[in-house]
Order: C-alpha cells, then structure tokens, then sequence
C-alpha cells in the first residue's frame, strides 16, 4: 500500500514547483514509510510514498517503461500480476522488476486506457505517457483504494491518495459547497464525486480520468458498473459448493506478498470465513488480531478465540476502554474531511493491534453488502410488501399521519419504536431507504439548518445522489439496494474508514470478498438465495456450514459499537456543548443556534438520544477547525449574502 501525488500543467508546459511537490508527497509519508520518490520534467511532476510489499527491493517508483517515457506512481495491489507478465513479455515487452507495479506500466503500452478492464485488484494509480502528453487517472471498480483530484483556476490539475495531499497546495480554492454539507448530514460521509470543498473531487469507483496537454480537463469516464441479473449458479447445493471455491481462489490471489499476510478477526461470519480460506491457503501460521469492548452485548472476542483455535492462528486479543474518547479530534486530521462513523475508533485500534504482527492484513469487510447480511436489507423487504399493497398516493398520507402522530421512544424496546417504520411507510422505495440509512433525517435537517443555509440549498436534497445511482439500479427490490450500497455507503463509509485507518498505521488492508470477480458472480445469483426466510447471507453461510460452527453462522450480528450516548451526557458533555454552541459552527451561518440549545438540553437530560446528529455535528466542527486558510471563504461561499 502506499500514497500518490502529482501536478500537472495542462494548459502549459511550466516548471513544477518541485519543493511544493515534495511537501505534498510528505503530507501522505505514513501511507508509504518504506521509501519515497520524486519525479519531475517540465510540465509533470509525480510523488509516491511506499509500504514495501511486493519486491521490497526493485519496486521504487515512479517506475518506468524501458525508454523512460512512460512513467507510474501506484498505491494498490494488482493481484493477476503474475499472469499478465508472460503475455506482455510474449508481446515484447522487457520486465526489470518482479513487482506488479511494472504490469500497469507495460499494460498502459498495450492496452492503453483499456488496460484497467485487465487488472484484478484494488488500485488507485497515475500514468504519465510523454509521448502522447497524456495523465491518466485509474481507480478500483469497487473503491477500496481512494483518489482525489482537483482542477485549479490557472490550468494545473493535483491529485493525491488523500484530500490532505490537495490542501498543501496554496492555490487550491477552500470554498466549502453547501451540497457536500446537506449530503453529510444524510449519509454521515460526503458521496463521491464530492468532497466537502467545491473545487476537490473523488474519482468515482471504476473510473478513469485521462487528461491532455493544451485540452481542457473532461469527465471521468465509467469502466465498470455492477450488473445484477439473479439467473445464475443453479440451485442451492450448486451455489453453495461453487462460493466455497471462488471465495478460496479470492483469498488465495489475495495472499501474494512477499511480507507476512495476517488478517482482522472479529468472531463474526466474514472475518472467520477468510480466516477459515487462508488456513487452508497459506504456507504458514495465520497471524489474526481482534479488540473486543468488555461489555456482553457487543463482545465478540470468545468467538473469535474459538475460530483462532480451530484453525491454529497466532491470535492477538485487546480489551478496548468503553470509555477511551482520545480519538475524537484525531479522525478529523485522518479524514479530511467531515466523516461521522464513529466506529473509526476502534476500527483504528484493531488496526494498531494488528500492525504489530503484520503489515498486511485480509478482512471481511464487503461480505454484508454483497451476500445481503445487513438488517436494514430485510426490514426494507417488509417494508416494500407493505408498499406494494396500496398505492403511494394513499399510503402517504395514512402512513405520514400515523408516522407524526406516533411518539418517538428511543428509550423504549425496539418493537415498540415504530415512528420510523411508519415514517418509512409514507415514501416511496428510494425515500424509504434514504430513511433508514440517513444519519439525520430530512425532518430533522429542516430544524437543524438556518433559513439562510436552506435558501442556499436551493432546495437541494441529500436524498438526489441516491435518484441518481436509481436510475440505473435493478429492478429487484432487494438487488436494488444492494445496488445502491456499493454505489454509496461502501466506497463511502466503509471502505474510507478502513484505509484511513489502517493506512495511519501503515498497514496494507485486503478485502477478499470484494474480489472483483467474485462480486460479479454473487451479483448473477437469485435474490432468493441471499434472504430466505428472514436469515440474511443465507447462501453464504450455508457455503461455509462445513467450515464453521453454527454458532459463528447463525448467531445475530453484533460488530462494533460506540458508546456515544453516554459520553455525551457524562466525560464529554462539556466538549459537546463547546462544539455545538461554540463560535466555530455559529460562525458558518449554517445552524439554527435555537435547534443545537435544545438538541444539547435534550440529550444531556435523557429526554432524546440524540447522539448521531451531535457526533455529526462534532465531526464537522473538528473538520473547520483544520481549515483556517479557508474560513472566510468557507462562510461567504455557504452562506453568501446571508454571512
């Protein structure tokens, strides 16, 4: 794993600051200690930093085609390096390294911007073609690994595998959009292509961006989209034998290094899963590592114990303080940019642990959304055969009365908190699943936001980026959330969390079950067998029954869990009215200061939990106070005539 940066002048063939260049190559040191490289000519410049994996002596970049005129900075692992090698070789091409870096560059020379339709990995790199005075921007079908990029008033384009990479350069504009702040809100993070400034950008999961000297830059271009059919694999004995197999080719292509590879284990269906492949796959002793919290209710570690002895791993275990809050004002400066999951916490411990007896890790993430494990996927079927019984026309305004007439009682058990079930009743299936995903909700969003911070939006909704991803998603109730999962949430949540965390302790994270080509083939498979009868990754757990223990399959999901709601009426009350009625979110105009006094009250009194909307809150408030360069920018572009 490592860290990219470049900046080039499209317009002109100037002289790359190679000092600013430098600057920001060491803004990204802790995603690549092992060694770092510089390149420059007029025109281009190119920074990597690099976590020594594959060939740990001969893999320095920027690396280079035989004649210097192609060059590479790559942050990734392309795991069919060892195949493609002998047929670039067959068609002429001459191989100095034994890294899989050197496939990208002699992969560009043979396919050109088609190269990436060969590549099976995750991978966020840069190509730098003198001849044809072409940059080429590639990232990941799936988005496991990040790219940023920004277009500058005077004809530079800068790019890095993290924002903070783009905000050492002085000319970046600091103007906040106002979008990216409504998006937030609803998600919890900012979707791609955004980020929270008007002129930074992601490039979207399986896209290419490719730009030319003395052109003005254009569009990403889509390489790749998930493509969901339900008509493949058979039946279910069919089904489930051929998952064992592609789940163990995955993990077995994922194991090529050449430093030892561990893996995250949690106890729960994924994490032992990959576990279970890599015993079975690998030449020596597994090395795993889990944290569990000490509290019954989320502790998963005697599960994860009992798969470590089955299956003989060297097995590290830490307690995690339920009460260890030091990490809030640290994610501000790992993200960037606001992001509001709050198990980056200890998804940041697990990778501290796991950094001691690795430096590469599998992990389970991706199995929930790509065989249908997340509870929201099956109440949102129940949901959908409610709908489908009486037309929205009727349902909205029966459900809507009773969804605001029901009283909210988070304190009460979760059957009898229905407010949001009825609430979800009322909209259509996009509406509805905006509904439950949202970390604020429309309702809530109109208390919280200013008239003038409203009046900005334009009437612009967090709920748009989902419209959009709709468009183009299945028709099956259950493939199109799934759909919109990979569209949104997974590149967005939860696999930024897990780079940004482990990349801060220089750990290379891997997720098998994401494998590009196994992802298509889940997709092909029937929907039926993914929920039946109310057990979610039916399929897959079925797969595995031969491997793990009932209890590890069917037991109900537990994962990470913060305890926020306490914090905030007890060691953190002090700090949650400081940011919330502080001058910080007060001087962006974008707050009813009315609404933030009462949702303070209401939560330290136990009358409300309102702890998503006050991490949230903090979150953003910890982001502004990284952006001094831009603050009066930030208000005026948010607020306009209103600051």
């Amino acid at each position: 794993m490592c860290g990219i940066v470049g900046i080039f002048h499209y317009r002109s063939a100037e002289a790359v600051d190679r000092g600013l260049l430098h600057r920001m190559n060491e803004s990204v040191y802790h995603r690549g200690p092992d060694d770092g490289g510089l390149y420059v000519e007029r025109g281009i410049g190119l920074g990597h930093r690099r976590l020594s994996i594959i060939d740990l002596a001969g893999g320095h970049q920027p690396l280079f085609n035989e004649d210097g005129s192609v060059a590479v900075v790559f942050n990734g692992e392309i795991y069919n390096y060892r195949e493609l090698v002998p047929e670039l070789a067959a068609r002429g091409h001459h191989f100095r390294t034994r890294t899989d870096t050197e496939a990208i560059v002699h992969g560009w020379e043979e396919w050109g911007e088609a190269c990436v339709e060969r590549f099976r990995g995750m991978f966020a790199f840069a190509v730098w073609d003198r001849n044809r005075r072409k940059l080429f921007l590639a990232r990941d079908r799936i988005g496991i690994k990040p790219l940023y990029y920004a277009v500058l008033p005077d004809g530079r384009l800068v790019f890095g595998s993290e924002l903070k990479a783009l905000l050492v350069h002085p000319d970046l504009p600091r103007a906040i959009l106002p979008e990216a702040v409504e998006e937030f809100f609803g998600y919890g993070y900012i979707p791609d292509p955004r980020t929270i400034y008007r002129h930074a950008f992601k490039l979207p999961p399986g896209h290419t961006l490719t730009v030319r000297a003395g052109r003005p830059v254009g569009e990403p271009v889509e390489y790749w989209d998930l493509r969901f059919s339900g008509s493949g694999a058979g039946g279910e004995v069919a089904a489930a034998s051929e998952l064992r197999e592609r789940l163990r080719d995955a993990v077995s292509s994922h194991l090529v290094s050449d430093v030892p590879v561990g893996a995250f284990l949690s106890g729960g269906v994924d994490s032992s899963a990959v576990v279970a492949m890599m015993a079975g796959e690998s030449q020596g002793e597994v090395h795993t590592a889990s944290i569990s919290f000490g509290e019954a209710e989320f502790d998963e570690s005697r599960y994860a114990c009992d798969v470590a002895r089955q299956y003989g791993t060297d097995h590290r275990a830490r307690q995690v303080n339920p009460g260890d809050f030091s990490l809030v004002e640290r994610l501000a400066e790992l993200y960037d940019e606001p992001f509001a999951d709050s198990s980056a916490m200890p998804t940041y411990r697990v990778c501290e642990l796991a950094r001691q007896g690795a430096k590469v890790v599998l992990s389970g993430d991706g199995g929930d959304e790509t065989f249908a494990g997340y509870r929201r996927y099956r109440w949102y079927l129940r949901e959908e055969r409610v709908r489908g019984l009486l037309p929205l026309g009727l349902r909205r305004p029966l459900f809507g009365l009773l969804g605001r007439a029901y009283p909210k009682l988070d304190w009460a058990p979760r059957v009898l908190r229905a407010k949001a079930t009825l609430q979800a009743l009322a909209q259509d299936p996009v509406e509805g699943y905006f509904h439950s995903v949202s970390v604020v909700s429309e309702a809530q969003a109109r208390l919280l936001f200013s008239r003038q911070f409203r009046q900005t939006l334009s009437g612009y909704r967090a709920i748009e980026v989902l419209h959009r991803h709709a468009r183009r998603a299945p028709a099956h109730s259950l493939s199109r959330i799934q759909y919109l999962d990979f569209k949104t949430y997974l590149p967005g949540d939860i696999l930024t969390k897990v780079d940004r965390a482990s990349m801060a302790h220089a750990l290379e994270v891997r997720v098998p079950i994401l494998d590009h080509e196994l992802v298509e083939w889940a997709a092909s498979l029937s929907p039926e067998l993914k929920i039946r009868r109310g057990e979610g990754k039916y399929i897959f757990k079925r797969a595995l029954e031969p491997m793990l223990s009932r209890e590890i399959l069917y037991r109900p999901k537990q994962g990470f869990a913060v305890p926020l709601a306490g914090w905030f009426r007890g060691p953190l009350r002090g700090r949650v009215e400081a940011a919330l009625l502080g001058d910080r979110l007060a001087d962006t105009f974008w707050f009813d200061r009315r609404y933030l006094k009462q949702v303070v009250r209401d939560h330290s009194a136990g009358l409300r939990d309102h702890s998503a909307l006050i991490w949230s809150l903090l979150m953003l408030e910890e982001s502004l106070r990284g952006a001094e360069v831009g603050r009066s920018a930030e208000r005026i572009a948010v607020a306009g005539g209103a600051a």
